[in-house]
């Protein structure tokens, strides 16, 4: 199965070493930097991903480990 462009962007940015964790909230999501992220996961996210739409953004965050599974 062929992975959607924010399911890789996604991932590419936990391979990285990102700490952000989705909140979900009445079906709101949001994030939040609950543990230390590595510079190059925090570039990645500032040049490919906080760059996107409302909806895009929303899309990988979705992709996200959650607080709840923390």
């Amino acid at each position: 199965m062929e992975q959607t462009h924010a399911a890789r962007l996604a991932a590419q940015y936990l391979r990285l070493g990102g700490g952000r964790l989705a909140k979900i909230d009445d079906n709101q999501l949001s994030t939040r930097k609950w543990e230390h992220e590595t510079p190059a996961a925090e570039a990645f996210w500032n040049e490919h991903i906080a760059p996107l739409d409302e909806r895009s953004l929303d899309e990988v965050i979705s992709h996200l480990p959650t607080i709840n599974q923390h």
